[in-house]
Formats: structure tokens, C-alpha cells, sequence
């Protein structure tokens, strides 16, 4: 009898000849995938608990999003922003609905819309606060991940994403994420935005004390400091809301928003703000060729659609409710504590047990996938569209590689 050959490790091989090695990724290479499911190229099914750092909010491969760019597909795929087209005006005007916000710019990726919500606030502080020029200032807080763009990676304090890139562009204040008082502290009159993410995910799912938004958002506004949220991987549903900020009644001044938005398909992002705030920009002084373009529009439409129905949000809530009862069960028992909201968790697994990084391994073993982060700390972001068998099969997983 012939033994089928195992394609894994050859691929995995060509993938980190050919590729700079700016990812250490799990060695899985995915072939294909459906709901919160993904097969790789010898066959070997997985229950994707990452779900693309949230960009797969909707799981893999949804009905009506492939529907929606198959036909797209067919008609109109990019025309840039020198002409519109028949899917911008709903698209832009139905995020906006969902948003409660006036406008929406919309672009591609998440560190495109970080860079434009920190283009916008900077003018918005020249032309609509009065700062003098060059000398606008933005606190950030410290353990953010906003994206790797030389501006953004300027006031991170990740020493991996930030060490060997500077020089840095200046005019950030880092502050502790959490602190309201040293938040304060940092704002002077110069300063024309707070950009804060609701949890902080890279940094393992990091959920401020209570009180702690609603005290920036008072902050802000007594200070006239435009308050953006970073909603890329808190947004959209993952949290059991369909925005974070919600569970504290927020609402910021700007929201960014990325990942989800694309549906898994296409890269979109897009900023959403009031007139007063998005209307500085004029045209030719921010833009993307590919920002908003037809097939990204049509997907995200259809996006913005599901979210609509409140479905997913209640999914997550319901779903995360069962999920994060499940995690407290294992604190003590290989858990040193777990954090989140909603289907998206941080779990700190004793250090004497295994890195994150052996757990994500151990857990891929046993057809789960999972990422580390920070040492010991693994995320767990599965689809919204998982059940409750799919996931109480990946906490029994997680049970069984602590109790190893």
C-alpha cells in the first residue's frame, strides 16, 4: 500500500525560503476552508479560533458575502476615486447609519485608517481648535497596537515592532493604558486627540477598569480633544456589541475601523466622524486608489447588512457569556486569569507549564488553532458563527494541553 504523501512540511519550507520572515507562523498551511473551519493541504481539518485577528468575524467563506463579491465580480472591480461608482453612495451612507456617525471615509487596510484618523484629527485641531501650526499632539496609551507604519509604530512600546525603524515621527504622548489621571496629565492645549483601542487585543485582550472610557470621553469633551476608537479587532460584533465602547455608553468622536469590515474577502477600512471632524478634509489632501472601490463597497455593504440585524452581536454575547464561563472553570488549573468580552478572550496560562507559543502548537495538534502573544498569553477570536458544540470541543482542547 502507498502511503499518501504529506505535503506540510515542503510547503512550509518554500513558504520561509521565499518569504521575508517578518511572521512565525503555526506550521499549518491552509488549502481551504468554511465557517469556522479551515483544511490544509493534507487533508487535516482545524477549528480556526483566531479568525483572522477578527477580519473573520462572519467565518469563512459566508453565503452572502462570497455572493456578493461573485457578483460584483462579474460587473465592476475598481475604478479609483477619480469616478464614483453605483456601490459607493450605499455603502458609505449605510456604515454611517450603523455608526451613527455623518460621514465615512472609507479606505483599505487598518493602519491606513489609524493614519488617517490621526491626518484628520491633526488638521481638525489647526483648522477647528486653533492650534498652531506643527504643534498638535496625540495621546496614545502604552501596550497599543494601532498597525506597523512608521508613524504608527513611532509610539508603540512593542520593542519588535518598533525597535531599528526610526527615526520616529514625533508629536505622541504615551501614557498607561488605564490611568485617567496620568491621561489628563498629558493633555495640554496643544493636544488635539486621544486615540485609545476599547481592549487592547495585541497586548492579550485587555479590558480598562470600568469607568475608565466614560472618564476619557468626559475628558475630551471638557478639553476639546477629539476621542478616536480604534474598533479594528474590538468592532463589528466581536465583543457582543457592535462596537466596544458601547457596553460603557461611549460614543467617540471618530471610529477606525478595519478587519471585519472586509468580510474575510477584501482588505476595506474606513473612518467614521461627524461633518465637523471629517469635513476638514478637501480634495487632493488625502486619498487611495483602491479605497472604496466597488468590490470592496459591495462586500462591505452586505457587511454592514448582517451586522444590521443585530444577529452576530447577539451571538457573541450569548456565545461569549458560555465561553468565558468555560476559561474561569481552568483558572487554577493551568489558567493564571482570563480577560475579554464577548467571543474574544486573553488567557494567561502558568509560565511553568509552557510558553504561548508551545500551547498554540499543542492546541494545533488537536486540530484547534489559537496565537500567542506576550509569552505566555494565547487569544482565542473564533468566528461568530461558531456553535456551541464547536465551542465547548476547543475549551475541552484547551483543558486537555493544560492537564498534559
Amino acid at each position: 500500500m502507498i502511503e499518501e504523501e504529506v505535503r506540510t512540511p515542503a510547503a512550509v519550507r518554500d513558504a520561509q525560503r521565499w518569504t521575508a520572515h517578518n511572521y512565525h507562523p503555526l506550521p499549518v498551511v491552509v488549502s481551504s476552508a468554511e465557517g469556522a473551519w479551515v483544511t490544509d493541504v493534507d487533508g487535516r481539518r482545524y477549528l480556526d479560533c483566531l479568525a483572522g485577528y477578527s477580519a473573520l468575524n462572519f467565518g469563512h467563506r459566508h453565503p452572502k458575502l462570497v455572493e456578493a463579491a461573485h457578483a460584483q465580480l462579474d460587473r465592476l472591480t475598481l475604478t479609483s476615486r477619480a469616478f464614483s461608482h453605483d456601490r459607493f453612495a450605499d455603502f458609505c451612507r449605510e456604515l454611517s447609519q450603523l455608526c451613527g456617525k455623518e460621514l465615512v471615509l472609507p479606505m483599505n487596510t487598518g493602519a491606513e485608517a489609524v493614519e488617517t484618523g490621526i491626518k484628520v484629527a491633526r488638521k481638525w485641531g489647526y483648522r477647528v481648535k486653533g492650534v498652531a501650526a506643527e504643534q498638535a499632539n496625540i495621546v496614545v496609551a502604552e501596550g497599543n497596537f494601532h498597525g506597523r507604519t512608521t508613524t504608527i509604530v513611532s509610539f508603540s512600546t512593542d520593542e519588535d515592532a518598533r525597535a531599528d525603524f526610526g527615526p520616529y515621527t514625533p508629536g505622541f504622548r504615551c501614557v498607561a493604558y488605564g490611568d485617567l489621571d496620568a491621561l489628563t496629565a498629558a493633555i495640554d492645549e496643544n493636544t488635539v486627540a486621544v486615540l485609545l483601542e476599547p481592549i487592547q487585543g495585541e497586548q492579550g485582550v485587555i479590558v480598562p477598569p470600568a469607568g475608565y472610557l466614560p472618564g476619557v470621553r468626559r475628558v475630551c469633551t471638557e478639553r476639546n480633544v477629539l476621542l478616536l476608537a480604534d474598533e479594528i479587532q474590538s468592532g463589528l460584533g466581536r465583543t457582543g456589541t457592535t462596537f466596544a465602547c458601547e457596553h460603557e455608553d461611549v460614543v467617540p468622536d471618530m471610529y477606525l475601523l478595519g478587519k471585519a469590515l472586509g468580510g474575510g474577502i477584501v482588505p476595506v477600512s474606513a473612518v467614521a466622524a461627524d461633518a465637523g471632524v471629517l469635513g476638514v478634509l478637501q480634495p487632493g489632501q488625502h486619498g487611495s486608489t483602491f479605497g472604496g472601490n466597488p468590490l470592496a463597497a459591495a462586500v462591505a455593504t452586505e457587511v454592514v447588512r448582517l451586522l444590521a440585524t443585530g444577529e452576530f452581536q447577539r451571538r457573541s454575547a450569548e456565545l461569549g457569556a458560555r465561553l468565558h464561563a468555560k476559561l474561569q472553570a481552568l483558572v487554577g488549573r493551568g489558567l493564571l486569569a482570563v480577560r475579554g468580552r464577548g467571543l474574544w478572550a486573553g488567557l494567561d496560562i502558568d509560565p511553568a507549564l509552557m510558553s504561548g507559543r508551545e500551547a498554540s502548537e499543542r492546541l494545533m495538534t488537536r486540530g484547534v488553532l489559537a496565537k500567542d502573544t506576550h509569552g505566555s498569553t494565547i487569544r482565542l477570536a473564533p468566528p461568530l458563527v461558531i456553535t456551541e458544540e464547536e465551542l465547548d470541543h476547543a475549551v475541552a482542547q484547551l483543558a486537555a494541553i493544560l492537564a498534559e
